[in-house]
Order: structure tokens, then C-alpha cells, then sequence
């Protein structure tokens, strides 16, 4: 993976997006964090960059892994925003039950975001989770089984699905990884 660092464009536009995709006010965050809310304001605008502990405390009172905010450096400016290679996708959750999740999309700013997922062998969500949200997963390599309510579903490569604020969860019995394309919209990050 290429160098990362905080990216000078758009950390203000993906804090902006994770506060409000929880329901925080400027006014909230900027306390919790003992901030004025004009900083605040500030970094979300990109007028202002917050220093490594700012980001980490941001990323904490959020709940993401700070490497949500970086950002991969020595890229054109006309790909900014704008394309996302290979070796610089962004590491998004916690590597929780053996999958492991990458941002697709440029930034958090979307009203949607698409995940690369690669889900280990022998490994599985056991309790299942729900969300207000519409999703949407295509197979790209392996197999994989989905359970939505209580109907389980064998997919395979090419396969896709639909999650509609319903139950779900998943496992990869087998021996191999399962890779999907993940669109979740609003985005959960």
C-alpha cells in the first residue's frame, strides 16, 4: 500500500459526512471534543486540518478505525476524489469474524458507499444484525451464504442480493475467501 497521510481536500467532507450520518450537532461534537464549534466548522470546510490527536479523537467518538480518514498521497489532483486505485483503498470495521472491508468509494460524502469485502474462510457474523438502511452485494469470487430472516441463501460467483432493513447475516463455511461488491445506502461507514 502506498504512504498514507491525512488528505489536505477531504477529511473536513468526511468528518462532516460521519457526523451527521449520526445525528451529531457541531455544537456536540465540538464539546465532546473541548473545541470551539468555529474550529469544528472550520475542519469540516477544509479551512482548518486537525492534528493527529484531533483525528484520533474523532475517529473514536465516531467509532471508525482512524484509517477511514486517511488518505493515500501522490495522487493527481484530477484524481482526487475522483478514483480510487487498488493499492490505496481505504481499511473501513474491524476486521470483525474474519472479513475484511475496504472503501471503494473516493470519500465518505456519498449518499451511499461501496465496500470491497473479502469474507475468510470458516468465518461468519453469528449474531445477526439489522439496519436501517437498503443494501445491495454481488459475488465476485467464492461462495458465500446469507441468511435474511430466517431464509438462508447459498450464492456463488456472479450472485447477487438485495437487504432491505431486515436481519441478516452471513458465513463463508468454505474453504476458500468470498469476495463481494457491498452498496449500502445511507452509508453506515
Amino acid at each position: 500500500m502506498s504512504s498514507q497521510t491525512f488528505s489536505n481536500t477531504g477529511i473536513g467532507g468526511d468528518l462532516r459526512a460521519l457526523r451527521k450520518s449520526r445525528n451529531m450537532t457541531l455544537d456536540h461534537v465540538a464539546g465532546k471534543l473541548e473545541k470551539s464549534v468555529g474550529w469544528l466548522s472550520q475542519v469540516e470546510r477544509g479551512i482548518s486540518q486537525p492534528n493527529t490527536t484531533d483525528v484520533q479523537a474523532l475517529a473514536e467518538l465516531y467509532n471508525v478505525p482512524v484509517s477511514i480518514l486517511f488518505a493515500s498521497t501522490g495522487q493527481p489532483a484530477a484524481e482526487q476524489g475522483r478514483v480510487v486505485r487498488s493499492g490505496d483503498r481505504r481499511r473501513i470495521g474491524h476486521r470483525a469474524n474474519g472479513l475484511v472491508e475496504e472503501l471503494l468509494s473516493p470519500d465518505l460524502t456519498d449518499s451511499f458507499e461501496v465496500i470491497h469485502s473479502t469474507f475468510e474462510p470458516r468465518s461468519g457474523l453469528v449474531t445477526a444484525k439489522q439496519r436501517h438502511t437498503e443494501e445491495i452485494g454481488y459475488i465476485l469470487s467464492g461462495r458465500l451464504v446469507i441468511y435474511m430472516g430466517d431464509d438462508r441463501f447459498e450464492l456463488k460467483r456472479g450472485d447477487s442480493f438485495r437487504i432491505r432493513n431486515e436481519p441478516y447475516r452471513w458465513e463463508n463455511p468454505y474453504n476458500m475467501p468470498a469476495v463481494a461488491l457491498w452498496v449500502i445506502a445511507p452509508p453506515v461507514y
